[in-house]
């Protein structure tokens, strides 16, 4: 009998992505389970549509606890841990059946091919041979990450398998959709790397965070040929370092216990001193403005 497999599938307001990334399952998954984090649009409907098992989870900043949730709901054999804005071309679907079927692995580290700003990018470092990722697995043989972007871990004597990557062998990723959306994200991530951070007592310094994000550009940019990827790669490499220097400086504000609240205090204590020479307020109520 050929195992069972299951893909899990996490959620929030995807209602115009979801359709694609369960269209890419359906036809060959024996189940679909769907976490979502109460969206605020049709997906959860959408979701049920498809005959998948929809469960909610609370809100969170990052994914990674719904993640782990949507994959102890699967009954299945194997466990396809997917996105709602990602999709399993054919050729790759029959390969994940095959090796399931044949015991080839416990786990499988599959190429991801992303799109950014409207185009497959295939070098700085988010090629496909460079952005693989364990998502397909024998359940219980993989730990889920537990913090923002971490890996997932296999168990201990778990056989991995990593494919290459070839047209249609890849998990496509359908990113960030302009400079807007990167620098939205991006300002949510870091504060969450940053306050991680902060917990584990991790420390930041000018030096270090300028040093980070220059290995970083240079990393995208030059070691992973971000050059290749055009104005693209060259973006992906700026935004990339900016987003070392973020977490740097959002770091160094924890650190310094300051608080937008307490700046603001600031801020009127310094306005009421500079305005001190003026009447009182009062004195101009009823008044209108003297030419």
């Amino acid at each position: 009998m050929a195992p069972k497999i299951s893909v899990a599938i996490n959620t929030f307001n995807e209602e115009t992505r979801l359709p694609l990334a369960l269209r890419s399952v359906t036809p060959w998954v024996d189940e679909v389970v769907v976490v979502d984090m109460h969206s605020d649009d049709r997906t959860a409907e959408i979701a049920r549509s498809f005959g998948a098992h929809v469960h909610l989870h609370e809100r969170a900043h990052f994914p990674e606890p719904a993640r782990a949730f949507a994959l102890a709901q699967c009954t299945g054999d194997w466990v396809l841990s997917l996105d709602a804005d990602e999709l399993i071309p054919a050729p790759l679907s029959v390969r994940l059946r095959a090796i399931a079927a044949q015991d080839e692995a416990d786990a499988v580290r599959i190429p991801r091919l992303n799109y950014l700003l409207g185009e497959p990018v295939r070098h700085s470092g988010w090629g496909p041979d460079q952005d693989r990722h364990l998502r397909f697995f024998r359940r219980g043989r993989l730990a889920p990450p537990s913090r923002l972007h971490g890996p997932a871990s296999p168990a201990p004597g778990a056989r991995v398998l990593d494919l290459r990557f070839a047209p249609g062998q890849a998990i496509v990723h359908f990113n960030y959709l302009d400079a807007s959306d990167f620098l939205e994200r991006l300002n949510r991530y870091t504060t969450i790397e940053a306050q991680t951070a902060h917990a584990r007592g991790q420390h930041s310094g000018t030096g270090r965070a300028l040093l980070h994000a220059g290995r970083e550009l240079a990393r995208r940019y030059l070691k992973f040929a971000g050059f290749r990827d055009g104005w693209r790669g060259a973006y992906l490499a700026w935004f990339m370092a900016f987003y070392r220097l973020a977490t740097a400086a959002k770091l160094r504000e924890l650190e310094a216990g300051v608080t937008r609240g307490e700046v603001e205090a600031r801020y009127r204590e310094a306005a009421e001193a500079l305005l001190l020479d003026y009447p009182p307020p009062q004195a101009h109520v009823g008044e209108g403005m003297r030419g």
